[in-house]
């Protein structure tokens, strides 16, 4: 009798070891697996701290900006200085935050931006904001979309033209990209320097789609993605020269 009752004591406790371990696992879990015909699995960054982030060539913050909770990226001191002096041809340095962890292919990425002037800033500098995606180890090659805030009401219909655009370093930058395929990769929107903006990118292999003020039609269609069907890196808070950007609620899904 008491070993038929031990054996029940033991069963009923790996049981509830069983139970425990399945509802620590559902706690901790960041990301909801996708089930047969369920949901898409999804992943929030809320970006309310700089935990997580890795700075390249930019200085990130926790910042409260127009009522709501982000993070601040502004370019660091000592790039800046890096290409004082330098030609034009030889200014591009990449400045972005490396969300760590992330291994991105296809999927929607979605997310608030708002880009600004930074003070005392060139008269050629238009908020640069955006999201590059599949970035490489080398921190030099990868996809991105970004926002030109200052153009989105601009005076000049051409400046106006020019809102949105889609990039693949370091073989295709906006120059090259606007020389040898003129309006391609660019497009018109709405925008305001200095206020959030809802932005949704949709990437599938070769295909890409940029969403903006959560409206249903793309702003950016590209067909031809540089880095490829099977392309996959890191995801990354993407500014451009003289900007102060704030990044909120970024989320992936597949």
């Amino acid at each position: 009798m008491r070993a038929h009752l031990r054996t029940r004591a033991a069963a009923r406790l790996v049981l509830a070891l069983a139970a425990l371990s399945a509802t620590t696992a559902l706690v901790l879990s960041p990301v909801v697996a996708r089930a047969q015909g369920g949901p898409a699995t999804e992943r929030r960054y809320p970006l309310t701290s700089t935990d997580g982030l890795r700075p390249h060539n930019v200085t990130a913050a926790p910042v409260t900006y127009e009522g709501k909770r982000g993070v601040r990226l502004v370019v660091s001191d000592s790039a800046r200085r890096s290409v004082e002096g330098r030609p034009v041809d030889q200014q591009q340095i990449e400045t972005f935050a490396i969300l760590e962890g992330t291994d991105f292919g296809d999927g929607v990425i979605e997310l608030e931006v708002a880009g600004a002037p930074a003070p005392g800033a060139t008269g050629g500098v238009r908020g640069f904001v955006g999201v590059a995606f599949r970035v490489q180890p080398d921190r030099k090659t990868y996809d991105a979309f970004y926002l030109r805030p200052t153009n989105g009401r601009a005076d000049d219909q051409v400046r106006r033209n020019h809102s949105a655009q889609y990039i693949a370093h370091p073989d295709w930058p906006w120059e090259r990209l606007r020389r040898e395929t003129p309006e391609k990769y660019e497009s018109y929107v709405d925008l305001v320097p200095g206020v959030w903006t809802r932005v949704r990118i949709e990437v599938r292999g070769t295909k890409a789609r940029l969403f903006v003020h959560g409206r249903s039609q793309p702003t950016l269609i590209v067909d031809d993605v540089k880095s490829g069907a099977a392309g996959r890196g890191a995801l990354a808070l993407w500014i451009g020269p003289g900007t102060v950007a704030h990044f909120r609620d970024l989320r992936v899904s597949r």
